[in-house]
């Protein structure tokens, strides 16, 4: 079983380069909506067996065209959203970003204590997220062992899952190594874990 971890498509909030992880958050730009469309292509040749989502409409909105491609439904998943920015919601200033790279970068170093001012602490991240994914897994484990299986959601989300997740992503990857708009981690099942084999492209 593969799983691809999808960040969703260029939204508005993205344009504006604003902190906003509440949801159901901002729709897709123009540029989004064709990004989304070009996805459909991307899968071609792939056995996708399911396309999921967040909750948050950038996903919802990225993941439609591949489903509606493949006849299939876009499944929402709780669990998957975005690293929530708290008090920081809705800020794009130097100080609010400064803030809130300094409280995930422990996070990636296995310190999960820390939490986002009035938001979230890296273990309730961590807890949220492994848990959906397992959830994701047993659900496709025995009807879809060697299908792929899509997931679009959050570029922090993904990476910080994608450590905790697998045996060969260091924490260098998943601080420094900023997803674009639609680009994929994809995950490999292995006996009790998962392993990365592609990060944005290059094989790992």
């Amino acid at each position: 079983m593969r799983l691809h971890l999808v960040r969703h498509a260029q939204s508005t909030a993205n344009v504006r380069q604003v902190l906003d992880t509440a949801l159901p958050g901002p729709p897709l730009t123009e540029l989004g909506h064709e990004q989304a469309g070009a996805l459909v292509q991307a899968f071609d040749g792939h056995d996708v067996a399911a396309v999921y989502a967040s909750y948050a409409t950038r996903a919802r909105e990225t993941a439609a065209p591949l489903a509606a491609s493949l006849g299939l439904d876009v499944r929402l998943v709780e669990g998957v959203h975005e690293v929530q920015a708290g008090d920081l919601e809705g800020r794009n200033d130097e100080e609010a970003i400064a803030t809130y790279l300094a409280v995930v970068h422990p996070w990636t170093q296995g310190d999960l204590s820390g939490s986002m001012p009035g938001g979230e602490s890296g273990e309730q991240v961590r807890s949220r997220y492994l848990a959906a994914v397992a959830d994701l897994r047993a659900k496709h484990e025995e009807a879809d062992p060697a299908g792929d299986i899509v997931l679009v959601s959050h570029g922090g989300a993904i990476r910080l899952g994608a450590e905790w997740l697998c045996d060969n992503v260091r924490s260098e990857v998943a601080d420094h190594e900023l997803l674009a708009n639609t680009a994929r981690v994809v995950l490999e099942s292995r006996p009790g874990g998962w392993h990365c084999v592609s990060w944005a492209g290059t094989p790992m």
